[in-house]
């Protein structure tokens, strides 16, 4: 590659942008389909089809555990497995800023394809646009993602019913507390990272489990109160948690209190909500419970006939909290 930083040339469509694909993007991510840079891409499929779409923002582009660029292949795949799809196709978009560094373009590619092959998806078809300098932050990428629904799942808020146990799948709030504290030069212990990860193959072996699985969600934006409220909401029952049982590491409630938020608001990008008729609750903990990013699963509350739409939690006194859905953007672009 001739230059080191990205200029408008490259997202003009000539030599430049075909340089730029053939040396940086093929590379990391080339594939049969990929290969032939037409202007879309004929998929294999057959069966239903689940199909989602993300854009990612994140600032900073780099952070303990994770990346802008594996954060944008986790993410999609992710919304797909909770649809109870089995994820094989992404699409990859690139809007690059003018001086944008193309060693750290690289980097970020190169995250993109250690990320698709443990997740098991190709890299099908993109694009790349450049934007002048001072009106992006770098780079922002969009992924769109095709995904094969696995027989037998049905995965809807309208499955739910009262008397489900919700099982989390880990600690909570360590995304969105790695991500602040690299953004203000804060320091965290090692062991805090990004929980960013690819839930894809847990979420198959959970519904090989247990067909019954009514609903699956990532608490990405707004955290396990905005998505249990949307549940709740949506399927008119109750929820009930047990604070006791709610993981939060030590470090990430110190970045809470120091900066003033509740860990249930927090986004993950790694873990996952499951709301299971109890009957099937011991085989998916331990499904889960073998797979490296299930390991610290656990059942948090039920589901009720009471207060239908709303979500409390009980305290260790014994009492009991609303946990309201969040109030607009708590930390911004934290994916």
């Amino acid at each position: 590659m001739e230059h080191d930083m990205i200029t408008l040339a490259h997202g003009a469509g000539g030599r430049l942008s075909r340089a730029l694909t053939e040396e940086i993007v093929l590379p990391a991510l080339g594939n049969t389909l990929l290969n032939g840079l037409h202007d879309g891409v004929v998929l294999p499929a057959e069966g239903k089809i689940a199909f989602t779409t993300d854009s990612y923002v994140v600032q900073p582009h780099f952070f303990p555990g994770g990346s802008i660029g594996r954060l944008a292949v986790c993410g999609t795949v992710n919304d797909l497995a909770m649809s109870g799809a089995h994820p094989e196709y992404l699409s990859l978009a690139l809007i690059l800023e003018e001086g944008f560094s193309m060693e750290t373009l690289r980097r970020i590619v190169a995250d993109i394809r250690t990320a698709a092959e443990e997740a098991g998806v190709l890299i099908v078809t993109g694009d790349t646009k450049v934007v002048p300098r001072g009106a992006g932050d770098g780079i922002y990428i969009n992924t769109a993602g095709v995904g094969r629904l696995i027989e037998g799942a049905d995965i809807s808020p309208t499955n739910v019913r009262p008397g489900m146990d919700i099982i989390v799948s880990g600690t909570l709030g360590d995304h969105a507390a790695t991500v602040m504290a690299a953004r203000h030069n804060l320091t965290l212990p090692p062991g805090i990272t990004s929980d960013c990860a690819p839930l894809s193959h847990m979420v198959e072996e959970m519904l090989k489990t247990a067909p019954g699985i009514a609903v699956l969600r990532d608490p990405t934006r707004g955290g396990v109160a905005a998505s249990l409220n949307e549940i709740a909401g949506a399927a008119g029952v109750g929820i009930l948690l047990d604070e006791e049982a709610i993981h939060v590491r030590p470090e990430v409630q110190g970045v809470c209190e120091l900066l003033g938020f509740d860990p249930l608001t927090l986004a993950n990008e790694g873990k996952l909500l499951a709301f299971v008729p109890p009957e099937d609750t011991a085989r998916v903990l331990s499904v889960m419970h073998e797979n490296a990013y299930g390991k610290e699963a656990v059942v948090i509350g039920e589901t009720t006939a009471d207060a239908p739409g709303a979500v409390g939690i009980r305290t260790p006194l014994g009492g009991i909290r609303v946990v309201d859905m969040p109030a607009g953007e708590l930390v911004p672009r934290i994916c």
